[in-house]
């Protein structure tokens, strides 16, 4: 009569028995009492009270300049808000003199705001094609409907890149910052657009087509004035 062998025994899913998979490692479970919690959350407490001073002091320091522009206006009186809204790519210069009250020290940064701006709808957030985004132009888009194509004159199409509502609805505001001297004269203030995007942004997430004679922001111009019409 032979004996089983190993392949033939049945191999159990009992685990094994050790302290690890039986659960029956040494713990220790703290009664929490008045007497033990109060004085550690008063501890807590007072530890971090030099820590918020810091940071309210370090908040305090911070210097700045707030300007709404929203009803700017052109030469001609009319506000940039309503040429743009026309049908058409619409360029609109405005000039707003401020003042500012104290010097700022160090490097200065420059931010903008967008009020009634919500990036969360749905179909909003979907529309976009992130293969495009690597560099892939022969992908399908269409979730990016209705930025998707350009209707050519001789009825053929051409693929917006980057496609989708997202790419197509960027705050494009072109700022320039200029310093009145003494003598009534103006001084362009110089604006670093340099290394304001991480390397794997640039080369890894968002990249332009591999031998390609062309970029992605040559032929996002080229798109943008058929995009306005669609919205």
């Amino acid at each position: 009569m032979s004996t089983p062998t190993s392949e033939d025994v049945q191999k159990s899913k009992k685990p094994s028995n050790s302290a690890f998979k039986q659960q029956r490692l040494k713990a220790w479970q703290p009664i929490l009492t008045a007497g033990t919690v109060l004085p550690m959350f008063f501890g807590i407490g007072i530890a971090f009270i030099p820590i918020g001073i810091g940071l309210l002091i370090s908040s305090n320091n911070v210097q700045e300049y707030v300007l709404d522009y929203t009803h700017c206006t052109n030469e001609n009186g009319i506000e940039c808000s309503k040429i743009i809204e026309e049908k058409q790519p619409n360029k609109c210069n405005c000039i707003l003199n401020f003042t500012l009250t104290e010097p700022f020290k160090g490097d200065v940064f420059m931010y903008y705001g967008l009020s009634n701006f919500y990036q969360n709808h749905r179909r909003y957030v979907k529309s976009r094609d992130d293969s495009q985004l690597l560099g892939h132009m022969d992908t399908d888009i269409k979730d990016c409907i209705p930025f998707a194509n350009i209707d050519n004159p001789n009825s053929t199409q051409t693929k917006i890149a980057p496609c989708g509502a997202i790419a197509n609805s960027l705050f494009n505001d072109t700022l320039k910052l200029t310093y009145e001297q003494p003598d009534k004269s103006n001084v362009t203030v110089k604006l670093l657009r340099t290394e304001i995007a991480w390397p794997t942004d640039k080369e890894v997430k968002f990249k332009n087509p591999p031998n390609a004679s062309y970029v992605f922001k040559y032929v996002y111009e080229i798109g943008r004035a058929s995009c306005r019409e669609r919205v």
